[in-house]
């Protein structure tokens, strides 16, 4: 019984969880962030002309390839992190959920709704060439380990999913993209398979 509840917690997608007032077509103008540990608290935000071009400068010309595409990926959604940081006080939130536990302090709930947010509105401005924005994923479920949730991107031309995962670092740091499966068997900073 326990092995089917685990199985079927988490073949659901991971956005199921969501709270509805989330905005699913984020753009420039208006987008969600979430924060204080599972999304309990939603702010809308915006970008102004200066912080929107900073984006762009990073993502584009277009990048070659996939691989490259993912390094500008890293340091895109650590710019965005710093320009909410600012805009809605969650600049102090420090890798982890155990290691400080603070006001607006982010857990892998807020930090893979956000990466989401970030990833498809890079795409829905046509800033993404070789990735599309899968649904965020979930391992553990306490049994197997403590559950765990990640922003998923998947290759274009490979169908390769990888990892996008900002939790383990702080407000602003370039996140760690890895192969789904190496994040999926338990993947965590300084293991041998680490990007």
């Amino acid at each position: 019984m326990v092995s089917c509840l685990a199985a079927v917690l988490a073949a659901l997608p991971a956005r199921a969880q969501w709270r509805s007032d989330i905005i699913e077509a984020p753009s420039w103008e208006h987008f969600s962030v979430c924060y204080d540990n599972g999304c309990a608290s939603l702010a809308e935000v915006s970008l102004d002309e200066a912080e929107r071009d900073a984006i762009r400068a990073i993502l584009l010309p277009a990048a070659a390839d996939a691989a490259a595409e993912r390094d500008r990926l890293r340091a895109a959604v650590a710019q965005m992190e710093r320009f909410v940081g600012e805009k809605t006080g969650t600049s102090r939130d420090r890798g982890g959920t155990f290691n400080f536990v603070g006001d607006r302090q982010m857990d892998c709930i807020d930090e893979s709704t956000n990466t989401w947010t970030y990833l498809t509105m890079f795409r829905r401005h046509g800033l993404l060439r070789h990735h599309e924005v899968g649904d965020p994923a979930t391992r553990g479920w306490i049994i197997f380990g403590w559950p765990h949730t990640t922003a998923v991107i998947r290759e274009i031309a490979s169908g390769a999913r990888w990892a996008v995962d900002s939790w383990f670092l702080d407000n602003g740091e370039p996140p760690f993209i890895l192969p789904l499966e190496v994040w999926r068997r338990g993947w965590r900073p300084g293991d041998p398979a680490a990007p």
